[in-house]
């Protein structure tokens, strides 16, 4: 039983341990990338929250909101 290949049969034969280390170098890549896309996201949550507590800082004081708005916010009406 001839077991050898030649012209089309031969060009046809998928090399497994060539594909296996090709698919591991790529998924290696893709981890990369996955890593670096995380590291913009907290990047860009850091910078967000920052923001945010700035111009939560930046909001007046309650006393401030107390003496130009007096009445607000002085009484509660409960129901039992």
């Amino acid at each position: 039983m001839n077991t050898q290949r030649t012209g089309k049969e031969a060009d046809n034969i998928v090399n497994i341990p060539q594909v296996s280390t090709g698919m591991i170098a790529q998924s290696g890549a893709l981890q990369q990338v996955g890593i670096a896309m995380l590291g913009k996201q907290l990047d860009t949550a850091t910078s967000n929250g920052a923001m945010l507590a700035a111009s939560l800082a930046s909001l007046p004081s309650p006393s401030l909101e107390a003496s130009v708005n007096p009445n607000l916010g002085g009484n509660i009406d409960l129901r039992v």
